[in-house]
């Protein structure tokens, strides 16, 4: 550990900056996250978070900008709010609608969202081929958005999209809509069904490879409740479940889906995989994933 907090005495006139602005933000990882990946590469960066909200962004942009940061991350309320201040944005963002990371490319301002990248890319390094594939998605916030971009990117053939039906039910309408008429180019059908469906909910699963849980449910102080605490007779040997959820690092719905004997994956490999895209954007460098993964979580 003293090789660490040796690395403070490596700041100097060069260390670049990376931040995060968000609200509240005492329970972030992602300082703790990066900075130690810069440690383990010997990286002269340094991440900083500071608690902005939306009144205070566009002058905490501004200054970030006047900083000459190499980049900075954006977490809630911030992610859609920020779009307005940038210069550019990446494919994923602008059908995302919400960036959570920012580089400085020589005082232009561009905005990238790694989240759904993130969950992808676990996918794939759990050896799952989406080719083709039919999936359910629980969700419509945060972060079941760009989970539902990036799938429709990947190559899946059908999305089910399921969320209560309550006042955020039309941004999963809205997601769905968006699949259908702005990347037709990818042939991906979408649907959308209000949660309290059960029975379309079966029939849904029952055709799809994977169901993934993108919603908080399943995280503390929410630990005790699933999405399928009313319909545990959709989980079947072949399918796979995913999580967004990362603490407890098995919820409700990956045990129950484990006692079905179903394939289980959950949302700490989306956390690390969304940060380590956001690393490489800001450092080119590749970030120690697994390195972190053991000092951070085993």
């Amino acid at each position: 550990m003293e090789n660490f907090e040796n690395n403070l005495e490596k700041i100097d006139g060069k260390t670049k900056l990376v931040g995060l602005l968000a609200t509240p933000i005492g329970h972030s990882l992602s300082p703790r996250m990066h900075n130690l990946g810069y440690t383990l590469k010997g990286l002269n960066y340094a991440y900083l978070a500071f608690e902005v909200g939306n009144e205070t962004l566009e002058k905490a942009v501004e200054g970030m900008k006047a900083l000459d940061v190499a980049g900075f991350n954006v977490s809630m309320p911030n992610k859609m709010e920020v779009i307005q201040y940038l210069d550019e944005l990446d494919e994923s963002a602008k059908y995302i609608g919400a960036v959570n990371t920012v580089v400085n490319r020589d005082g232009k301002l561009i905005g990238y969202n790694t989240d759904g990248k993130g969950y992808v890319n676990n996918l794939k390094e759990h050896g799952v081929d989406l080719q083709g594939k039919k999936v359910t998605l629980v969700g419509s916030g945060g972060a079941a958005t760009p989970i539902a971009v990036e799938l429709a990117l990947a190559g899946i053939s059908e999305i089910s999209i399921f969320a209560r039906n309550d006042q955020y039910f039309h941004q999963a309408e809205l997601n769905v809509e968006k699949i259908n008429n702005d990347m037709k180019e990818y042939n991906v059908k979408a649907n959308i069904f209000p949660l309290e469906d059960k029975e379309a909910f079966r029939r849904e699963v029952a055709e799809s490879a994977i169901l993934a849980n993108g919603t908080s449910l399943g995280m503390k102080p929410l630990d005790h409740l699933s999405i399928l605490d009313d319909n545990l007779d959709v989980l079947r040997k072949d399918l796979i479940v995913t999580d967004v959820v990362y603490n407890p690092a098995k919820s409700k719905l990956l045990a129950q889906a484990e006692e079905a004997g179903a394939i289980i994956i959950n949302g700490l490999g989306m956390m690390l995989g969304q940060g380590a895209l956001g690393f490489k954007l800001f450092t080119g460098e590749e970030m120690p994933k697994d390195e972190i993964k053991k000092i951070m979580f085993e």
